[in-house]
Protein backbone atom coordinates (compact mmCIF):
# COMPACT_ATOMS: atom_id res chain seq x y z
CA UNK A 1 0.00 0.00 0.00
CA UNK A 2 2.39 2.01 1.32
CA UNK A 3 4.70 1.93 -2.40
CA UNK A 4 1.04 2.41 -4.05
CA UNK A 5 1.26 5.67 -2.64
CA UNK A 6 4.21 6.49 -3.36
CA UNK A 7 4.09 5.70 -6.97
CA UNK A 8 1.16 8.21 -7.26
CA UNK A 9 3.12 10.83 -5.89
CA UNK A 10 5.75 10.06 -8.14
CA UNK A 11 2.96 10.38 -10.95
CA UNK A 12 1.86 13.35 -10.06
CA UNK A 13 4.88 14.83 -9.47
CA UNK A 14 5.56 13.78 -13.05
CA UNK A 15 2.34 15.27 -14.10
CA UNK A 16 3.06 19.34 -12.57
CA UNK A 17 6.64 19.05 -13.92
CA UNK A 18 7.25 16.76 -16.63
CA UNK A 19 4.44 16.23 -18.42
CA UNK A 20 1.17 18.33 -18.87
CA UNK A 21 -1.01 20.16 -15.62
CA UNK A 22 -4.40 18.69 -15.31
CA UNK A 23 -4.44 18.89 -19.27
CA UNK A 24 -3.52 22.38 -20.00
CA UNK A 25 -0.63 21.21 -21.99
CA UNK A 26 1.73 22.97 -20.03
CA UNK A 27 4.86 21.19 -20.28
CA UNK A 28 8.05 21.69 -18.65
CA UNK A 29 8.98 24.97 -20.12
CA UNK A 30 5.82 26.13 -20.11
CA UNK A 31 5.15 25.51 -16.57
CA UNK A 32 8.24 27.47 -15.23
CA UNK A 33 7.19 30.54 -17.09
CA UNK A 34 3.58 30.20 -16.24
CA UNK A 35 3.56 29.49 -12.20
CA UNK A 36 4.84 32.77 -11.00
CA UNK A 37 1.97 34.44 -12.59
CA UNK A 38 -0.41 31.94 -11.83
CA UNK A 39 0.39 31.81 -8.03
CA UNK A 40 0.38 35.76 -7.80
CA UNK A 41 -2.77 35.91 -9.22
CA UNK A 42 -4.09 33.35 -6.94
CA UNK A 43 -2.53 35.14 -4.28
CA UNK A 44 -4.14 37.96 -4.92
CA UNK A 45 -7.76 36.64 -5.30
CA UNK A 46 -6.88 35.07 -1.91
CA UNK A 47 -6.28 38.20 -0.20
CA UNK A 48 -8.60 40.15 -1.47
CA UNK A 49 -11.44 37.32 -0.52
CA UNK A 50 -9.81 37.69 2.92
CA UNK A 51 -10.08 41.51 3.03
CA UNK A 52 -13.55 41.37 2.34
CA UNK A 53 -14.94 39.27 5.03
CA UNK A 54 -12.02 40.50 7.67
CA UNK A 55 -13.99 43.62 10.34
CA UNK A 56 -12.16 46.96 9.53
CA UNK A 57 -11.92 50.87 11.14
CA UNK A 58 -13.38 53.79 9.63
CA UNK A 59 -10.34 55.96 8.89
CA UNK A 60 -12.28 59.15 9.23
CA UNK A 61 -14.99 58.41 12.73
CA UNK A 62 -13.08 55.73 14.11
CA UNK A 63 -15.90 53.52 14.09
CA UNK A 64 -15.53 49.67 13.89
CA UNK A 65 -16.53 47.66 12.49
CA UNK A 66 -16.87 49.66 9.39
CA UNK A 67 -15.84 49.78 5.95
CA UNK A 68 -12.19 51.86 5.46
CA UNK A 69 -14.89 54.75 4.89
CA UNK A 70 -17.98 54.34 6.88
CA UNK A 71 -21.39 54.99 5.14
CA UNK A 72 -22.05 58.24 8.08
CA UNK A 73 -19.08 59.42 6.58
CA UNK A 74 -19.43 59.03 2.72
CA UNK A 75 -22.67 60.80 3.66
CA UNK A 76 -21.73 63.75 5.69
CA UNK A 77 -18.39 64.32 3.40
CA UNK A 78 -18.76 63.65 0.37
CA UNK A 79 -21.98 64.81 -0.67
CA UNK A 80 -22.24 66.19 -4.49
CA UNK A 81 -22.33 69.53 -5.11
CA UNK A 82 -23.10 71.63 -8.79
CA UNK A 83 -19.57 71.81 -10.30
CA UNK A 84 -18.69 73.77 -13.62
CA UNK A 85 -18.54 71.14 -16.39
CA UNK A 86 -15.30 72.15 -17.72
CA UNK A 87 -12.77 72.44 -14.69
CA UNK A 88 -15.01 71.10 -11.55
CA UNK A 89 -15.05 74.32 -9.54
CA UNK A 90 -18.04 74.65 -7.34
CA UNK A 91 -20.56 76.55 -8.92
CA UNK A 92 -23.99 77.98 -8.31
CA UNK A 93 -27.13 75.42 -9.02
CA UNK A 94 -28.14 75.51 -11.98
CA UNK A 95 -25.02 77.30 -14.13
CA UNK A 96 -23.20 75.08 -15.77
CA UNK A 97 -20.22 76.72 -16.42
CA UNK A 98 -17.88 78.97 -14.19
CA UNK A 99 -17.29 82.78 -15.85
CA UNK A 100 -13.42 81.83 -16.16
CA UNK A 101 -13.97 78.92 -18.46
CA UNK A 102 -16.56 81.17 -20.59
CA UNK A 103 -13.76 83.24 -21.32
CA UNK A 104 -10.89 80.82 -21.77
CA UNK A 105 -12.62 77.43 -22.56
CA UNK A 106 -9.95 74.66 -21.10
CA UNK A 107 -8.33 72.45 -23.49
CA UNK A 108 -10.63 69.57 -22.47
CA UNK A 109 -14.44 68.88 -23.34
CA UNK A 110 -15.79 67.50 -19.97
CA UNK A 111 -14.15 68.28 -16.26
CA UNK A 112 -15.41 66.07 -13.69
CA UNK A 113 -14.70 65.59 -9.25
CA UNK A 114 -15.78 63.41 -6.72
CA UNK A 115 -14.49 65.57 -3.80
CA UNK A 116 -13.59 68.43 -2.45
CA UNK A 117 -9.50 68.69 -1.35
CA UNK A 118 -10.71 69.44 2.32
CA UNK A 119 -11.22 67.68 5.70
CA UNK A 120 -10.79 64.61 5.41
CA UNK A 121 -10.09 63.79 2.15
CA UNK A 122 -6.86 65.82 1.96
CA UNK A 123 -5.49 63.92 4.90
CA UNK A 124 -6.28 60.56 2.94
CA UNK A 125 -5.02 61.47 0.01
CA UNK A 126 -2.07 62.56 1.14
CA UNK A 127 -1.32 59.25 3.19
CA UNK A 128 -2.47 57.26 -0.41
CA UNK A 129 0.04 59.28 -2.38
CA UNK A 130 3.34 60.20 -0.16
CA UNK A 131 3.10 57.37 2.39
CA UNK A 132 2.72 54.04 0.43
CA UNK A 133 -1.03 53.30 1.42
CA UNK A 134 -2.18 52.16 -2.12
CA UNK A 135 -4.34 50.44 -0.85
CA UNK A 136 -6.68 53.42 -0.35
CA UNK A 137 -7.09 52.98 -4.18
CA UNK A 138 -10.19 50.77 -4.10
CA UNK A 139 -12.39 53.03 -1.85
CA UNK A 140 -11.33 55.85 -3.70
CA UNK A 141 -12.00 53.96 -7.22
CA UNK A 142 -15.80 53.47 -5.49
CA UNK A 143 -16.32 57.24 -4.24
CA UNK A 144 -15.18 58.06 -8.21
CA UNK A 145 -17.76 56.09 -9.42
CA UNK A 146 -20.51 57.27 -7.38
CA UNK A 147 -20.00 60.79 -8.27
CA UNK A 148 -22.93 62.43 -11.14
CA UNK A 149 -21.32 61.18 -14.72
CA UNK A 150 -18.08 59.34 -14.03
CA UNK A 151 -19.80 55.90 -14.95
CA UNK A 152 -21.03 57.24 -18.32
CA UNK A 153 -17.61 58.88 -18.75
CA UNK A 154 -16.22 56.04 -18.32
CA UNK A 155 -18.27 53.63 -20.12
CA UNK A 156 -18.05 56.11 -23.41
CA UNK A 157 -14.45 56.23 -23.17
CA UNK A 158 -12.09 54.41 -25.81
CA UNK A 159 -8.90 54.84 -23.04
CA UNK A 160 -8.12 55.54 -19.29
CA UNK A 161 -5.01 57.63 -19.16
CA UNK A 162 -3.52 58.34 -15.45
CA UNK A 163 -1.28 60.99 -15.29
CA UNK A 164 2.22 60.31 -16.01
CA UNK A 165 5.44 61.17 -13.03
CA UNK A 166 8.56 61.61 -14.51
CA UNK A 167 11.10 59.43 -14.10
CA UNK A 168 12.46 61.06 -10.82
CA UNK A 169 9.49 61.26 -9.36
CA UNK A 170 8.45 57.85 -9.93
CA UNK A 171 11.82 56.86 -8.45
CA UNK A 172 11.68 58.46 -5.17
CA UNK A 173 8.07 57.29 -4.28
CA UNK A 174 7.95 53.98 -5.97
CA UNK A 175 4.47 54.14 -7.15
CA UNK A 176 2.54 56.43 -9.52
CA UNK A 177 -0.95 57.12 -7.99
CA UNK A 178 -2.81 57.90 -10.23
CA UNK A 179 -2.03 54.61 -11.77
CA UNK A 180 -2.81 52.68 -8.77
CA UNK A 181 -6.19 54.80 -8.99
CA UNK A 182 -6.95 53.93 -12.61
CA UNK A 183 -6.28 50.20 -12.15
CA UNK A 184 -8.76 49.94 -9.53
CA UNK A 185 -11.37 52.39 -11.60
CA UNK A 186 -11.46 50.26 -15.25
CA UNK A 187 -8.50 48.54 -15.32
CA UNK A 188 -9.26 47.15 -18.86
CA UNK A 189 -9.34 50.60 -19.87
CA UNK A 190 -6.07 51.71 -18.81
CA UNK A 191 -3.43 52.46 -21.33
CA UNK A 192 -0.15 52.73 -20.04
CA UNK A 193 3.26 54.61 -22.03
CA UNK A 194 1.14 56.66 -24.28
CA UNK A 195 1.04 59.71 -22.64
CA UNK A 196 4.64 60.59 -21.45
CA UNK A 197 6.05 63.26 -18.90
CA UNK A 198 9.50 64.30 -20.56
CA UNK A 199 10.07 67.31 -18.10
CA UNK A 200 10.84 66.79 -14.59
CA UNK A 201 9.88 70.23 -12.79
CA UNK A 202 9.70 71.10 -9.09
CA UNK A 203 6.70 70.88 -6.48
CA UNK A 204 4.58 73.52 -7.68
CA UNK A 205 2.15 74.48 -4.44
CA UNK A 206 3.34 78.06 -3.53
CA UNK A 207 3.43 78.89 -7.34
CA UNK A 208 0.40 81.27 -8.86
CA UNK A 209 -1.78 79.80 -11.49
CA UNK A 210 0.15 81.64 -14.36
CA UNK A 211 3.28 80.57 -13.15
CA UNK A 212 2.04 76.77 -13.08
CA UNK A 213 1.01 77.00 -16.32
CA UNK A 214 4.01 78.19 -17.91
CA UNK A 215 6.33 75.82 -15.80
CA UNK A 216 4.54 72.59 -17.42
CA UNK A 217 3.77 74.07 -20.75
CA UNK A 218 5.83 71.44 -22.20
CA UNK A 219 6.15 68.80 -19.31
CA UNK A 220 3.83 66.69 -21.78
CA UNK A 221 3.96 64.38 -24.56
CA UNK A 222 2.22 61.36 -26.33
CA UNK A 223 4.55 58.42 -27.50
CA UNK A 224 5.19 59.16 -31.78
CA UNK A 225 5.01 55.34 -32.04
CA UNK A 226 1.14 55.09 -30.24
CA UNK A 227 -0.06 58.16 -31.56
CA UNK A 228 -3.05 55.78 -33.65
CA UNK A 229 -4.02 54.83 -30.17
CA UNK A 230 -5.21 58.19 -29.44
CA UNK A 231 -6.25 59.64 -32.70
CA UNK A 232 -9.72 60.21 -33.03
CA UNK A 233 -10.38 58.48 -29.57
CA UNK A 234 -12.64 59.51 -26.64
CA UNK A 235 -10.36 59.51 -23.21
CA UNK A 236 -10.71 59.90 -19.72
CA UNK A 237 -7.55 61.95 -18.29
CA UNK A 238 -6.72 60.34 -14.42
CA UNK A 239 -5.17 62.05 -11.92
CA UNK A 240 -5.89 62.55 -7.50
CA UNK A 241 -6.09 65.82 -6.92
CA UNK A 242 -6.76 69.08 -9.36
CA UNK A 243 -5.23 72.39 -7.62
CA UNK A 244 -4.66 75.19 -10.57
CA UNK A 245 -5.47 72.57 -13.37
CA UNK A 246 -1.73 73.02 -15.20
CA UNK A 247 -0.64 69.99 -15.42
CA UNK A 248 -4.06 68.64 -16.46
CA UNK A 249 -4.24 71.30 -19.35
CA UNK A 250 -0.83 70.50 -20.52
CA UNK A 251 -1.19 67.15 -21.12
CA UNK A 252 -4.71 67.81 -22.89
CA UNK A 253 -2.95 69.88 -25.10
CA UNK A 254 -0.53 67.21 -25.88
CA UNK A 255 -3.46 64.63 -26.59
CA UNK A 256 -5.31 67.62 -28.50
CA UNK A 257 -2.07 67.55 -30.54
CA UNK A 258 -2.22 63.84 -31.23
CA UNK A 259 -5.71 64.13 -32.57
CA UNK A 260 -7.81 63.15 -29.79
CA UNK A 261 -11.53 63.77 -30.04
CA UNK A 262 -12.92 64.31 -26.68
CA UNK A 263 -11.04 64.36 -23.33
CA UNK A 264 -12.97 64.30 -19.67
CA UNK A 265 -10.31 64.99 -16.83
CA UNK A 266 -11.35 63.06 -14.07
CA UNK A 267 -9.94 63.72 -10.37
CA UNK A 268 -10.71 62.53 -7.27
CA UNK A 269 -10.54 65.95 -5.42
CA UNK A 270 -10.73 69.68 -6.26
CA UNK A 271 -9.67 72.30 -4.82
CA UNK A 272 -11.87 74.95 -4.00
Amino acid sequence: MAGSRAAQRAAARGAMVGGSWDGMGIGNDGWARARPEYIGSVFRQLLQGISRRLPSQCAVCHAWPAHSICEACVGAFAQPVARCTTCALPVAPGVRQCGACTLQVPPFDVCLAALPYAYPWSDLVADFKFHQRTGWAVSFASLLRAAPWVEPALDAADLLLPMPLSAQRLRERGYNQADALARALEPSKVAHGVLLRVQDTPPQRTLARNERLRMVENAFAVDPLKVSRVAGKRLVLLDDVMTSGASLHAAARALRGAGTAHITALVLCRTE
